[in-house]
């Protein structure tokens, strides 16, 4: 089917969830995707910091090709060869002692959120004093499920769906005096994201997340950590909150963790574990032969191929080419991220999404998140040439945005 007939066919038969671009995607290689014309597009966007890897990876293709051949799905009533190996090494990347997979990163996030209510439900049948609350930041977004949503900031993502799960109250982003005014004994739980992606790539700071740190750990609260867009290599280290050097209790991965493959991950202490049983907590297709096979080909090609000193030599090119373009262009009022999970944000909305399509028009792929920034989330196996590319498309479609806007001032000044 081309385009044309697939739009006319999804506005029929679709949910209408996604504001699509109007482009058809039929291949891939490396960093670049191919539309139906053959056309190639530079991804800095990599379907949403999924395909780490980027597209038609030898380690990825031959793990899919090998496995499909022995064993789809045998369900989580038994065992599969793959699972303890990738929670080992898992365990190994994170420092956090045990796993559960799913099958989204969203699916993590309810899953951590059901686990720090279990965790409360055992320490007050011990005597302990703790409620049930969650302290979740602004700008936050954790998923769509009830859950999720509930702990997600941003009011159009929830509003539609109330009452979402109640408990929740929401903290000015890194302020440790709001957190600390909030927090007592009937919190269960501190949500965070090391460093926030559709809130607008906005770094935790260093002295919120050891406050958060230091006042979960005195009362037996959770402090969860959502690295489903930071994890798994994106900021150079396999966690973004190893560069903190303060461990979380709970950690939940997904976007690259199968190098394309629907896949999310929970990571937890054996304390936060001992409150789970069988039969609490399941899924159907968490886990399966297929996608913990890829997860270890993904692991392994990361590994091997030295791909996280390579994501934070590339990211810093990339930062110190936006920072270069910053000083350039009054547009831009900051330059934010760590390895490759960077962003802009420029002055007005309005300029963000039209940069964004301008780019597409270009062949170059990014997006905007939080209305005014852009954001990068490229493949880690970006090269500093293909940074030039976009750095070099970003300077002239802000120039003459800038130019036009001047034009345009001129006009009214004169009309």
């Amino acid at each position: 089917m081309k385009l044309a007939s697939l739009q006319a066919a999804e506005k029929k038969l679709v949910l209408q969830t996604y504001d699509r671009n109007p482009k058809l995607f039929t291949g891939g290689h490396g960093v670049h995707l191919r539309d139906e014309a053959g056309v190639e597009y530079l991804d800095l966007l990599s379907g949403i910091g999924v395909c780490a890897l980027g597209y038609g990876h030898p380690a990825i293709e031959k793990a899919i090709a090998e496995q499909s051949t022995k064993l789809l799905h045998v369900s989580n009533l038994f065992y599969q060869e793959h699972t303890a190996p990738l929670a080992l090494k898992l365990t190994e990347m994170t420092g956090l002692d045990r796993v559960f997979f799913c099958n989204s990163g969203t699916e993590a996030w309810e899953a951590a959120l059901k686990l720090a209510r279990a965790h409360a439900t055992t320490l007050r049948s011990e005597g302990k004093r703790i409620g049930t609350k969650v302290l979740a930041l602004e700008y936050s977004f954790h998923g769509r499920t009830m859950g999720a949503v509930a702990t997600t900031h941003k009011a159009k993502y929830r509003e539609p769906f109330e009452p979402v799960m109640p408990g929740v109250e929401f903290i000015p982003f890194n302020d440790v005096a709001a957190l600390r005014k909030a927090f007592n004994w009937e919190v269960c739980a501190v949500a965070v994201e090391v460093l926030q992606g559709e809130g607008g790539i906005r770094p935790i700071s260093k002295e919120f997340l050891a406050a958060a740190r230091e006042l979960c750990s005195s009362t037996g609260a959770l402090l969860l950590a959502d690295e489903i867009q930071s994890g798994m290599g994106r900021t150079g280290k396999w966690c973004a909150y190893q560069h903190y050097g303060i461990t979380p209790d709970v950690v939940t991965l997904a976007k690259p963790l199968a190098g394309g493959l629907p896949m999310g991950a929970l990571l937890c202490t054996e304390e936060a574990a001992r409150a789970m049983h069988p039969g609490m907590h399941g899924t159907t297709f968490g886990g399966g032969p297929l996608v913990c096979s890829v997860a270890l080909a993904v692991i392994d090609a990361i590994e091997k191929e030295n791909i996280l000193a390579h994501v934070t030599e590339v990211g810093d090119y990339f930062l110190a080419q936006l920072h270069a373009l910053a000083k350039k262009h009054s547009a831009i009022i900051d330059v934010r991220g760590t390895g490759l999970m960077l962003g802009i944000e420029l002055n007005s909305d309005e300029l963000a999404k039209s940069v964004a399509a301008q780019m597409l028009d270009r062949n170059i792929i990014i997006n905007r998140t939080s209305e005014t920034v852009l954001r990068f989330l490229p493949p880690y196996i970006l090269q500093r040439q293909h940074v030039d590319t976009a750095i070099t498309a970003l300077d002239s479609l802000l120039t003459s945005n800038a130019n036009a806007g001047a034009v345009l001032a001129g006009e009214h000044t004169h009309g």
